[in-house]
């Protein structure tokens, strides 16, 4: 482990060895060096922008396939102004009255096992979500959790959009999905925030008939962690655009980008909308720009290769602890990248799981790996944000706690 001290050293605030992945809690992935720089660069000029975005949601409807694009405050930024733009349209008043939703289709159907803790971020401008199905998958009766009947069902005339959890084990298919909400003339919004990589995933979903899809920014494409991308459909990213940037203006002088506001279509200017409190800065939207540019660019092959030979690394050197069984998962097309799986047996082991993850967090530094599944007192450790010396650390620690 490197002994350079840092500016959280300065600060007294312990750093962290991310064994977990990108999560946000523990600031997400290390953002790529030329996106720093590039950020650098940005906060030396001033801009419109409005006039940043237009190109911000040229190069992401290059990078993803999108009709049009958009650079949110994050991806649960993203899903909000998703969220906004399928209650309000080209409303100017609908904008105006959000999260009011009276009077406005607000309802949002979602497959039950799609809920989550972040759907929050489809309520916030007012929207209440409907969800359908049930848990059967998963008490192993054979049945499905949503049957594709059970969500045309839910579609009614105050039904303003579908939303879709996108993730490897999730049903129904995502492009019968938009198949049923689009003979419906409904929308489909789809969060894809930690699905990349692969890379095709940037232009999969938007395939398979998705009319809006957020990602995060500061996951994978190694952007400022405060961002968020949403790419497809061209009048609701208008919409967006509508509801999100600085209205503060005069109509005789109010003239924004054609090609993001089209402002001539409007009856007047647009009220600070929902979106005003999740304003980005000039320097983050270039920061995820040049990102995007660089993910985009990299060889996705070689960078799996070499997190799934970390990931072998640490599974070998976990081999041999008493109380403790490894294995791998993913790996594959939809879940790229290769964990490793430790299941704890506090029979033979010195603590069980919870007691391994919570000691690991309370080291200087502190040692993070993943914990979703302490109930069946298993671990994981994601290679993505580790250094060969760093997971190294990583085993040592934990040989050191279960023995």
């Amino acid at each position: 482990m490197p002994d350079e001290a840092t500016v959280y050293d300065d600060l007294e605030v312990p750093t962290v060895v991310n064994a977990t992945g990108t999560k946000t809690r523990i600031s997400g992935s290390l953002m790529r060096e030329e996106a720093a720089d590039a950020m650098r660069d940005a906060a030396r000029s001033f801009v419109r922008i409005s006039d940043l975005q237009q190109r911000a949601s040229e190069l992401v409807a290059e990078a993803t396939g999108a009709d049009a694009g958009y650079v949110t405050s994050g991806a649960s930024a993203a899903l909000s102004m998703a969220a906004a733009a399928c209650l309000a349209g080209d409303d100017l008043e609908a904008m105006a009255q959000l999260p009011d939703t009276e009077g406005l289709a607000d309802e949002i159907v979602m497959p039950r096992t799609h809920r989550n803790g972040y759907d929050h971020a489809l309520r916030l401008p007012g929207a209440t979500i409907v969800d359908v199905g049930t848990n059967d998958y998963h008490l192993g009766t054979g049945s499905e959790n949503v049957e594709l009947w059970e969500i045309e069902a839910a579609i009614t005339e105050e039904t303003a959009a579908v939303a879709y959890m996108e993730k490897p084990y999730t049903q129904p298919p995502l492009e019968t999905v938009c198949e049923i909400a689009h003979d419906n003339d409904i929308p489909v919004i789809v969060d894809a925030a930690a699905e990349l990589p692969p890379v095709e995933n940037l232009s999969r979903f938007l395939k398979q008939g998705a009319d809006l899809v957020a990602y995060s920014g500061g996951k994978a494409i190694r952007g400022p962690q405060s961002t968020g991308i949403l790419a497809g459909n061209e009048e609701l990213i208008r919409s967006v655009a509508r509801q999100h940037l600085d209205m503060h203006a005069a109509k005789a002088v109010y003239d924004p980008p054609v090609e993001l506001v089209a402002a001539d279509e409007l009856p007047g200017v647009p009220r600070q909308g929902i979106g005003r409190s999740m304003k980005i800065g000039k320097e983050e939207i270039v920061g995820l720009i040049r990102a995007l540019e660089l993910f985009i660019e990299e060889d996705h092959d070689a960078r799996l290769l070499e997190w799934h030979e970390r990931a072998e690394r640490i599974e070998a050197g976990l081999a041999a602890v008493t109380g403790l069984e490894t294995r791998f998962e993913g790996g594959d097309k939809t879940d790229a990248v290769t964990q490793v799986v430790g299941t704890v047996d506090p029979d033979y082991a010195a603590t069980d799981a919870t007691g391994l993850v919570g000691s690991l967090r309370r080291e200087t530094p502190r040692v993070f790996v993943g914990a979703d599944r302490l109930d069946d007192d298993e671990f994981t450790i994601n290679p993505m944000c580790l250094t060969d010396d760093e997971a190294d650390y990583v085993v040592d620690r934990i040989r050191a706690t279960l023995s």
